[in-house]
């Protein structure tokens, strides 16, 4: 297997689909609590009702799965079958609803033809080689790069070992292309490939990454950059920032291995969408307790030596900053030992498009020697604020602008709370010495930035509603058992909280855990309190309260869930369900 120098992202690979069933706490259709839908007896996880939704045609985005070679038409295998029969009465994912959103996003831009290859490989770190999975082995994957407006088409083919997907995180997809297995497509079986075709209609900073147990802590992620046509900002050039934490490979290890010991021995765990493994854990005081008590945490094993994080803690999480202490940390796939180099010329206005495609750590960043200038998170404008540093959430993006000063500067990202780990990488304008790997800028430690200190940009500023429909989601578990839940109860493929076209919607969270969560939610974008910007992940902050509100214009089954990727493994995920109009 050859040896690719290029970087290669790690991507999210999450689906959890645990026992049990949500319960809910706002009122949906059909008098059913907190708009969640129960079902009972076997349930073939096609979709909403029968068969899976793209089965039998193409539909209007002429999307299929094919087989090895291109032998015929090939779904996938016939999906897992549960406990739960799927409620009635919602969209599917590729119904006649699905495909009117669709065309209303228009249908004559030009196409751009992308091809993926998911494998194994062998990736060369920066002076560290590692077998992983990754796309066109290459770290991160290639960038993706259309415009608002355009159709794009990609075709995954799936060399791995186990079944996968792509999921366009931040986009709003059609439904049926939005890469969940078990909810809007079946999954693409190893040596299967499947076309990905839709109109992309919002621009921003994006990516992509699997929702398949814990694929997302491999290298199977890629930034997908969506360029506006009536672009206001003026720069110079453009700088894309992939933040990651690194296991696969090292020592032995895996990301199913960590899970495994995340939550060994606590059968009321969750499971991923397409078989994960139980889950478990808790604060760093319960871990002590556990570990004192006999049990497992903590022990190398088979498959490398424990990744479990101790005695971690950080002030702007709220305290444990997270699950693994992953010994790796990079910026477009390179260690700090020998980082990325971007070269500029002194003067030139820079935007840098940061992703935090980690599967458990937030990062604190800055650029030494310069103030950022914040212009869009998550892919949306914001009204600009100067900052030294940012804090990012899994799953968030912020784009910023400096203006480069001469010399050779450290871009930083320090792993927050994890005893002071960081990667580099290097903005390079003129003569000087290349900063070392422990490098740590004093703009880290100044002036700092999250998204509930934005507000949103008046081009973007949704008109004031008051809700027609509230939903809660109170974010529960604790670290001891590793029961991450939402409302007490994991995620299950039948769930479903209930919601109309055309509504405005909130949804409360409360996070009632002592962990932070980053919340994502697919296929829509929501808006932060009194005038905060639209985001598609939002940091819970252990005992707090976060209304979001976003309208209903994009129908079908989407997920709301924890972007941890563990956290979501375990059962830290919903689905939001349109209801029919019949």
């Amino acid at each position: 297997m050859p040896t690719h120098s290029r970087r290669a992202l790690l991507g999210a690979g999450f689906a959890a689909a645990g026992s049990g069933l949500l319960a809910a706490c706002s009122t949906g259709d059909g008098g059913t609590p907190a708009g969640t839908d129960v079902g009972s007896g076997p349930h073939a996880t096609h979709g909403p009702h029968g068969p899976h939704p793209a089965h039998g045609h193409h539909g209007p985005a002429g999307h299929h799965a094919t087989h090895g070679h291109g032998q015929g038409h090939d779904h996938g295998p016939a999906r897992h079958r549960s406990d739960d029969d799927p409620p009635s009465g919602y969209l599917s994912p590729d119904g006649p609803e699905v495909a009117e959103a669709e065309r209303r996003r228009g249908l004559t831009g030009p196409v751009r033809r992308y091809t993926l290859t998911a494998a194994e490989a062998r990736i060369d770190l920066g002076g560290r080689t590692v077998r992983t999975w990754a796309y066109d082995g290459e770290l991160p994957g290639k960038e993706i790069r259309v415009t608002a407006g355009d159709r794009l088409q990609l075709t995954l083919h799936n060399h791995l070992p186990q079944s996968t997907s792509v999921h366009w995180h931040g986009l709003h997809v059609r439904n049926d292309m939005d890469g969940v297995p078990g909810i809007t497509q079946r999954a693409i079986r190893p040596g299967s490939s499947f076309d990905y075709r839709f109109v992309v209609s919002e621009p921003g900073t994006h990516w992509i990454h699997p929702h398949v147990g814990v694929q997302l802590d491999r290298a199977l992620y890629a930034p997908l950059i969506v360029d506006d046509p009536k672009e206001p900002l003026s720069y110079d050039r453009e700088w894309v920032v992939l933040l990651d934490d690194w296991l696969d490979g090292i020592d032995g290890s895996t990301p199913d291995a960590v899970l495994a010991e995340l939550t060994r021995g606590h059968p009321h765990g969750g499971m991923g969408h397409m078989g994960g493994m139980h889950a478990g854990g808790g604060g760093t005081r319960h871990r002590r307790r556990a570990r004192g008590s006999g049990a497992r945490f903590g022990a190398s094993g088979p498959h490398g030596p424990s990744r479990m994080l101790m005695g971690g803690r950080s002030r702007l999480l709220g305290g444990d900053p997270g699950d693994v202490d992953h010994p790796f940390h990079l910026i477009n796939g390179r260690l700090a030992e020998d980082p990325e180099t971007f070269h500029a010329k002194p003067g030139d206005r820079i935007r840098i498009r940061i992703i935090n495609a980690s599967g458990d750590t937030a990062y604190r960043v800055a650029l030494g020697g310069h103030r950022m200038t914040v212009t869009h998170t998550d892919g949306y404008p914001v009204q600009h604020a100067g900052t030294d540093a940012l804090l990012i959430g899994m799953g968030e993006r912020y784009d910023v602008l400096v203006t480069a000063k001469d010399g050779v500067f450290p871009f930083a990202a320090l792993a927050e709370g994890k005893h002071r780990r960081s990667a580099l990488a290097v903005l390079r304008t003129g003569a000087g010495t290349r900063p070392d790997a422990s490098t740590r800028p004093r703009k880290l430690f100044g002036r700092l930035t999250t998204a509930f200190q934005l507000s949103a940009a008046e081009s973007v500023r949704a008109a004031r509603r008051y809700p027609d429909r509230t939903i809660d989601m109170t974010l529960t578990g604790n670290m001891a058992r590793y029961n991450w839940s939402i409302n007490g109860r994991p995620y299950t493929p039948s769930q479903r909280y209930a919601v109309r076209q055309g509504e405005r919607v909130r949804i409360v969270f409360r996070n009632h855990s002592r962990m932070w969560h980053p919340m994502h939610l697919h296929g829509h974008t929501f808006a932060l309190p009194d005038g905060g910007p639209l985001k598609d992940t939002v940091i819970m902050l252990p005992g707090r309260r976060v209304a979001v509100d976003f309208d209903a214009d994009n129908p079908g089954l989407w997920m709301v869930h924890c972007h941890n990727v563990y956290h979501s493994e375990a059962g830290m995920m919903t689905t939001l369900g349109y209801r029919s109009s019949r």
